[in-house]
């Protein structure tokens, strides 16, 4: 269990799970989320809200993976655009702490 800060003031947080992590990885939910510059605002969030309500309807199987993510963490009371910046550097140091231990085996 991870647990990332939301706001700037650091007075809300949010705890982010393995399973968390992995749906984001099947399902490339930040690929080609953030444009060239860099700058995670408001309407990159907004973005990736519509991303994943988009996956969940046209999901044939069971989405409940998804629905857990959006649930515990794209649609909680305390996910702002600092948040999801948080969440984003814990993912790419998540993803290469993988690389590293499949490197390892």
């Amino acid at each position: 269990m991870y647990t990332i800060q939301t706001n700037t003031s650091a007075t809300r947080s949010m705890e982010i799970s393995e399973e968390h992590l992995k749906t984001i990885e099947k399902y490339a939910l930040f690929r080609h989320l953030i444009d060239s510059t860099g700058i995670i605002d408001e309407s990159v969030l907004d973005k990736l809200k519509l991303n994943v309500r988009s996956l969940i309807a046209s999901q044939e199987e069971d989405s409940k993976d998804l629905l857990d993510l959006c649930i515990d963490v794209i649609y909680h009371n305390n996910m702002k655009a600092f948040g999801l910046q948080q969440l984003v550097k814990l993912y790419i140091i998540w993803i290469n702490n993988q690389e590293t231990d499949e490197d390892e085996e």
